[in-house]
């Protein structure tokens, strides 16, 4: 996919963090949309269809929260990368950004050129999915990398993008005891600080939408997936 084919939402109710990130990305080539909260983002990414969605936490009318949550529900913007870019940096509001579907979360302020770095490394995921076209069958669970899609025993599950990807991860080999520290590399990426209790929340969530036997806790190392 071209850089000039790459939608990009920018969700925020300060105009000049609308404009000054708005101004480095389109610099580099991408399309670029804008809204100034949550309401107007599900508006905007409804019709817009964008592949990165970049937003704010506390905004008015809907904070980035809830509408990060109600993004996920879309089937059409399940898989839609988003990154909250937020002055917050509390770990609460990190595991809650995260418990909501989000791929990121990336503090203020930041330098432009550090701002367009990080966009490019989530963007690189986006690329490495479409060149995937594995298929794996786990018992009676189909999960197709191409497609993002998860069938357990013929209905169809959806899940966020790294919700997914962790899934995915630990179904590439049954058995094996992935250490969290691993995880979060092949998962998250090295250029992306999360809080201690990320993985945790991501795997609660897969136990919720597929089964809690499934996922085995190694207590002081990591998670496996048990058949």
């Amino acid at each position: 996919m071209k850089k000039k084919d790459i939608k990009i939402l920018l969700v925020d109710d300060e105009q000049d963090i609308l404009e000054i990130v708005g101004y480095n990305l389109s610099q580099e080539g991408y399309q670029i949309i804008t809204a100034n909260n949550g309401k107007e983002a599900i508006a905007k990414a409804k019709k817009e269809l964008p592949h990165l969605i970049i937003m704010d936490v506390m905004m008015p009318e809907m904070d980035g929260i809830e509408a990060c949550e109600n993004i996920r529900r879309i089937p059409e913007l399940s898989h839609v990368i988003i990154t909250f870019l937020t002055a917050r940096s509390e770990d609460y509001s990190q595991v809650a950004g995260f418990d909501a579907g989000a791929d990121d979360y990336i503090a203020k302020p930041i330098k432009p050129k550090v701002l367009v770095s990080k966009v490019k490394a989530l963007l690189r995921r986006l690329k490495e999915a479409e060149k995937s076209s594995d298929v794996l069958k786990i018992g009676d669970i189909e999960i197709n990398r191409e497609e993002y899609k998860i069938i357990n025993a013929g209905t169809e599950i959806v899940l966020p993008r790294k919700e997914f990807e962790l899934f995915y991860l630990l179904a590439s080999k049954p058995g094996k005891v992935f250490k969290r520290e691993e995880i979060l590399d092949k998962v998250w990426g090295n250029e992306v600080v999360v809080g201690g209790r990320t993985i945790d929340v991501h795997i609660r969530k897969l136990r919720e939408k597929i089964g809690d036997e499934l996922f085995k806790t190694i207590k002081g190392v990591g998670y496996k997936l048990e058949l």
